[in-house]
């Protein structure tokens, strides 16, 4: 990994996003991670960045605006399009992995118990083999 990756990571639960950015961290120490709590907190965020993310990361149960509604509006927006979606939930429904790839979901990880787990996926999304 050469360039510095820029993601945005959209989980309500705290203790989920962090174990997600020291992931992300050890992995690599430049990667910029930017947070949101919720769907909409998502897209107001990513209306003031300057440039667009590598990645979205989108939990599927939030408040206010769930992972997929946010996933649909990204995908509608000229803007967000290209930019790949990765879902990140407690969510193992063959249901939910079909309707967020419907929509536009570039990958989907059911958040792991472990670290070592979670790096591995993580990598796996970062080399792009899934693509």
């Amino acid at each position: 990994m050469h360039k510095t990756l820029s993601l945005l990571i959209v989980d309500d639960d705290e203790d989920d996003k962090e174990m997600f950015i020291e992931a992300v961290s050890e992995l690599h120490h430049s990667i910029n991670c930017i947070k949101a709590c919720n769907g909409l907190e998502a897209l107001e965020v990513l209306k003031k960045e300057e440039g667009l993310p590598d990645f979205i990361f989108l939990d599927l149960n939030m408040p206010r605006m769930n992972g997929k509604q946010c996933l649909e509006k990204l995908k509608k927006s000229q803007k967000f399009q290209s930019v790949p979606v990765i879902i990140y939930t407690t969510s193992k429904l063959a249901e939910d992995i079909e309707e967020t790839k419907k929509l536009g979901a570039a990958h989907f990880i059911s958040k792991p118990s472990s670290m070592i787990t979670l790096k591995k996926e993580l990598e796996l999304v970062f080399s792009r083999e899934w693509q």
